[in-house]
């Protein structure tokens, strides 16, 4: 079976985290998004994956080459960004050996069962299957409204808050016939969710599929930590060969450590802290819930908490950073600097003076 992957763009509160990498590179539990999206699959069955990439398709090429995790990898390039709809249509010509296939937003990481979805749809019949998954809030995402046999006779994309048929929403996995490429328009972007599954909806061709177990869309700052703490937890404690951590530091499980990272003394890392590779740092620090990407140096005596920082960036001595807060790559945060509670920093900024209040600094 193929599967077509998504590329998709970053969530908007992302967007100015990196100028070097796509979203799906992004490290999770100091692994590529990517990667744990394709073992997935390969997993779950499937032989080939086709990718829909517009938006540094360069990098994510060189990444992935044409295998991965034994699956062959086929490009389908954008010009344009399509929607969500449109990279559905525009592969149709190498989906169309297929009766059916998998279609997954590519900042989706799950645990979900696809050989179980894929023989669900069989058994229901209709054109299309949607993973489902219950939500305490589903204005964030499309919600629907099931009958008795599981199909879905409501679907509302990003309902008003109390307003929603159901707390099930869209996990952005779904199992298609390929008669579906027939409801996309041609050459122009288009939305499944708006577009699509309505109108199979109102044909009664449309199921839902209810997963239980890990789902996250990582869309939002809080949401990609989340998938980080989640994974960790799953995966356990991770420390590359070549680490160097000073006797008097310590690393809190369950974290994950990357080659060639330096931390030095009186340092505590973690719990849930991602530290990807060639990261420094310094003495008494303390790191928790958080990402750090490639290349950070952190000065002594600084604090991150649940914040993510972006490659290359600079943390020097003494510095708060707080909860939600996002440095973009190469950013350089300057001595005894306070960022507080949801700042985004955006790429090759330097922060002199303290940020006390909500804001992205352009």
């Amino acid at each position: 079976m193929k599967a077509l992957v998504l590329a998709g763009g970053f969530g908007t509160r992302l967007r100015p985290l990196s100028c070097t990498r796509p979203k799906m590179l992004f490290p999770v539990a100091n692994q590529p998004l990517i990667d744990w999206t394709f073992r997935r699959l390969s997993e779950g069955g499937v032989d080939t994956a086709i990718l829909a990439v517009n938006y540094m398709a360069e990098a994510i090429v060189r990444y992935l080459g044409p295998t991965k995790f034994d699956m062959g990898i086929i490009y389908s390039r954008e010009e344009r960004p399509l929607g969500t709809g449109g990279p559905i249509k525009r592969a149709g010509d190498l989906l169309k050996d297929e009766e059916i296939f998998l279609v997954l937003n590519g900042d989706v990481i799950s645990d979900i069962d696809y050989r179980r979805i894929v023989e669900f749809h069989r058994e229901r019949g209709g054109l299309a299957t949607i993973a489902l998954f219950r939500v305490p809030d589903p204005s964030r995402y499309g919600s629907v409204e099931l009958d008795a046999k599981e199909r879905i006779v409501r679907f509302v994309e990003k309902p008003e808050p109390g307003k929603a048929p159901s707390n099930l929403v869209n996990a952005g996995i779904y199992v298609l016939d390929r008669r579906v490429l027939d409801y996309i328009p041609s050459s122009r972007p288009a939305s499944t969710e708006k577009e699509v599954f309505p109108k199979l909806a109102e044909e009664r061709e449309l199921f839902g599929f209810e997963a239980r177990g890990l789902w996250v869309d990582i869309g939002i700052p809080e949401d990609y930590l989340i998938a980080n703490q989640l994974l960790l937890s799953k995966t356990g404690a991770q420390m590359a060969e070549d680490a160097k951590i000073d006797k008097d530091a310590r690393v809190l499980s369950p974290s994950a450590i990357g080659a060639s990272v330096e931390i030095g003394a009186d340092s505590v890392i973690g719990p849930h802290t991602s530290v990807s590779e060639h990261v420094r740092i310094g003495k008494g620090c303390r790191v928790e819930n958080s990402i750090i990407f490639p290349g950070v140096s952190i000065g002594d005596h600084s604090s991150i908490r649940n914040a993510i920082i972006g490659e290359n960036a600079s943390v020097e001595r003494w510095v708060k950073i707080e909860s939600g807060s996002l440095i973009g790559d190469y950013a350089v945060i300057a001595d005894s600097v306070t960022i507080t509670q949801g700042v985004t920093i955006c790429p090759s900024k330097r922060v002199e003076e303290s940020i006390l209040e909500p804001r992205q600094v352009m």
